[in-house]
């Protein structure tokens, strides 16, 4: 997909990586609609500000109407989440936000999208869709689900021309990573490297290393890989 021309809208855009992924886009020539639960939040210079909290229907069904010109639809906005076994609401609030929120939007934004001409959707994953960190289990549910909900999407809206794309990263240097002592990317880089898969149409984005050795254990005996990331974390 060009982006130059194009009107993009981006959950979550008043911090970390959504942030990045608004500017850039203006960088790059797209009209673009910044959301964020608090709107006040949002700082950016040259995008449209939209209040938006992605877990609360009418809110999402507001946003839809208010940018009815969206052909590239970024769903940026998540939080993270405990254990399974740890409190529930937390569990429920990661697949509220994670899953049903970027389902919500997907379903709101799909018309919209076919009545553009197609255009394109971009779902902000994780390489914890294919692995668990320690205590986030919550949050790697969701994303697995994120990335699963992704591929079926791709299906169901190819018929109407969009593009379906998920982006699969480890950690980025954002408030959700503060409290891990690991390797973080730059989350301006995570913006340019997805935004790029945007423009080649790639199906899914892997932003970094680590995040491609995740994926590439898939085929394999899971106890290589418990070995393997056991030694990132000891390095």
């Amino acid at each position: 997909m060009n982006i130059y021309g194009a009107t993009a809208l981006v959950s979550g855009a008043n911090r970390g990586i959504g942030r990045h992924l608004a500017a850039q886009l203006v960088e790059r020539g797209a009209k673009v609609y910044a959301t964020a639960r608090r709107p006040e939040s949002i700082d950016l210079d040259g995008v449209e500000v939209l209040a938006l909290d992605i877990s609360d229907p009418l809110a999402v069904a507001a946003a839809a109407r208010a940018a009815g010109d969206v052909n590239l639809l970024v769903n940026n906005a998540g939080i993270g989440g405990g254990t399974l076994l740890g409190d529930l609401d937390a569990v429920r609030a990661a697949l509220d936000v994670n899953f049903w929120g970027t389902l919500s939007m997907a379903r709101a934004f799909a018309p919209v999208l076919a009545a553009n001409g197609g255009g394109a959707m971009v779902n902000i994953a994780s390489s914890a869709s294919w692995f668990v960190f320690p205590g986030s289990s919550a949050y790697a549910v969701s994303k697995a689900a994120v990335w699963s909900m992704s591929n079926a999407l791709r299906q169901e809206l190819a018929g109407q021309g969009t593009s379906v794309t998920s982006v699969h990263l480890g950690a980025a240097d954002t408030d959700m990573m503060k409290g891990y002592d690991v390797p973080k990317m730059d989350p301006a880089d995570v913006a340019r490297i997805t935004l790029d898969g945007v423009e080649a149409d790639a199906f899914e984005v892997v932003v970094d290393d680590f995040t491609a050795m995740v994926k590439a254990s898939l085929g394999k005996d899971p106890r290589d890989f418990d070995k393997q990331f056991q030694q990132f974390l000891d390095s």
